[in-house]
């Protein structure tokens, strides 16, 4: 089957005519702009608009360089499939081996696509090169390695004996380039994308051999605020098929904004922040990581997974971010309310497909209003639903902390009563106060020269224990609490204390010689 005959057995319906415009016209240059120039721009951007590709046919000495990199590509992997990344200024490792033509293709390729976005930004009424300055330096300083790249790639078919190489169709997973635009160029069709409507169809199906396939990445969708969509594509057949695709990527330190856009009079949501190249491409590298194994689960939609925006979003303003509740549709068709009603109304072109926009032709778009009322009314609610809950949720709160501070306080007020009745116990043990007069009561083992004397506490000791001075002989004495008495008590008991301590030492000591005899 020859390439011919694979185009014509492409089903017509899932075949879109894309704007073919020819890179000599579409190429910038000095001077006043031309009827071709413009031509190529609007067409460009119309096809970009509506059907998230066009098509850039190559004057015959590229075309040349293209065709000898896709047969480059067919003998360098002719022993076995693969795949082979391009980045020119990088040194080839020890043993490494390179496609031919690749110097060339790079470059031939490379002049292409800067052609192309410079259009994309002249169309949005910007400089031409208003993001040249996020770009490698052209052409490369020494030593620097491009952050563009080109990959070129090959797969065999299931060849039989005597026969031509079969196509067999199979879906893959939707893919999103990160960079700022991608040519691809091959010798066989296969490479459907979606358009904005959601709907898939086979891009190059009518690709000649001197054709390049234009899509957008999300760089550039990001650096123009959302004007200029990302496309999403994926590749259906892989059988017998040699490609090269190169990717116009940011240079590592720029940093991505919208400055251009909000300088040319358009609207900035709020989503698209300033940004650096190699966050930006983090992040895009971790969706497209979540998006390869969200694959890998059996699904029935495997094959058509787009991300949708949320309903909110959708029936929301950018800007302010109320409901769409004062809708209007432009002659375009397309819908805004609030402060982007505003926005567009002063430029005077949509912000979405770029179209001229006549204030005499708005009318109201009744059933957004509806819908965005009742999603207004539905978000209310739950809003209410929520506040209720967390307002019974902070009384229940409340009502714990209360209980537990005053089982807190109980329990605090049980161990003070301990603490309390420990050290009235302790009181008792240190019954005199430093200073005060005492009788000295003893016990068996006082000495007798201080039994019955009256003496002044100097100091306390531990354990009920003080230091005690005789009044008469000035001698001290550490005696326990239970062996002296206030002086103030009665003196008959003291005596008579003192007199029965002499006889029941003798008594004892009778006791013990008795013993020991």
């Amino acid at each position: 089957m020859t390439h011919v005959d694979l185009l014509s057995s492409t089903p017509a319906r899932n075949r879109i005519p894309l704007a073919r415009v020819r890179l000599d016209d579409l190429a910038p240059f000095d001077g006043a702009t031309t009827r071709a120039y413009a031509s190529a721009v609007d067409a460009i951007a119309e096809s970009l608009t509506h059907h998230g590709a066009a098509v850039v046919e190559l004057p015959a000495a590229d075309a040349a360089i293209v065709r000898c990199g896709l047969e480059s590509a067919r003998a360098f992997f002719r022993a076995r499939p693969g795949l082979y990344v391009y980045r020119a200024g990088r040194a080839l490792d020890d043993g490494e081996l390179s496609p031919a033509c690749m110097v060339d293709a790079f470059r031939c390729l490379g002049k292409a696509a800067r052609a192309a976005l410079c259009a994309i930004a002249r169309n949005l009424r910007l400089r031409s090169y208003a993001f040249s300055h996020l770009l490698d330096d052209n052409p490369l300083p020494p030593n620097e390695v491009s952050t563009s790249e080109l990959l070129v790639s090959f797969s065999h078919g299931h060849l039989q004996s005597g026969q031509a190489p079969t196509v067999s169709i199979r879906s893959s997973m939707p893919e999103v380039d990160r960079g700022f635009v991608t040519l691809v160029a091959s010798d066989h069709p296969g490479i459907e994308v979606c358009n904005p409507n959601g709907h898939w169809y086979l891009a190059d199906g009518a690709s000649g051999p001197n054709d390049l396939l234009l899509l957008t990445g999300r760089a550039l969708s990001h650096v123009t605020a959302g004007l200029r969509l990302n496309s999403q594509y994926r590749i259906t057949n892989n059988e017998n098929r040699a490609s090269l695709m190169f990717r116009l990527m940011p240079r590592a330190n720029a940093i991505l904004d919208c400055s251009p856009i909000s300088a040319a009079g358009h609207c900035i949501p709020q989503i698209y922040q300033p940004i650096s190249a190699n966050q930006f491409m983090d992040g895009s590298r971790a969706e497209e990581h979540i998006v390869s194994h969200h694959s890998e689960a059996p699904s029935e939609s495997q094959g058509n997974f787009v991300s949708e925006p949320s309903l909110r979003s959708v029936l929301s303003d950018p800007f302010s971010g109320a409901f769409l509740e004062d809708a209007m549709v432009l002659s375009c068709g397309h819908s805004f309310g609030g402060l982007m009603l505003k926005k567009v109304l002063e430029m005077a072109r949509c912000s979405i497909c770029n179209g001229e926009v006549d204030a005499a032709s708005l009318y109201p778009n009744l059933a957004l209003r509806a819908v965005a009322t009742v999603v207004k009314m539905e978000d209310d609610r739950r809003l209410f639903h929520n506040a209720a809950l967390r307002k019974r949720r902070k009384e229940v709160t409340e009502h714990m902390d209360v209980e537990r501070r005053n089982r807190s306080s109980k329990e605090s007020s049980e161990a003070g009563l301990d603490c309390e009745s420990s050290r009235t116990f302790k009181g008792v043990q240190y019954p005199f106060m430093v200073g005060e007069r005492v009788l000295i009561m003893g016990n068996k083992r006082t000495p007798d020269k201080f039994v019955g004397k009256e003496a002044v506490i100097t100091s306390q000791c531990l354990n009920g224990w003080y230091l005690v001075k005789a009044v008469d002989s000035g001698e001290s004495i550490r005696l326990q609490y239970r062996s002296l008495k206030k002086a103030g008590e009665p003196q008959m008991q003291v005596q008579v204390q003192a007199q029965e301590q002499p006889e029941m030492r003798s008594q004892q000591a009778l006791a013990f010689l008795q013993n020991k005899q």
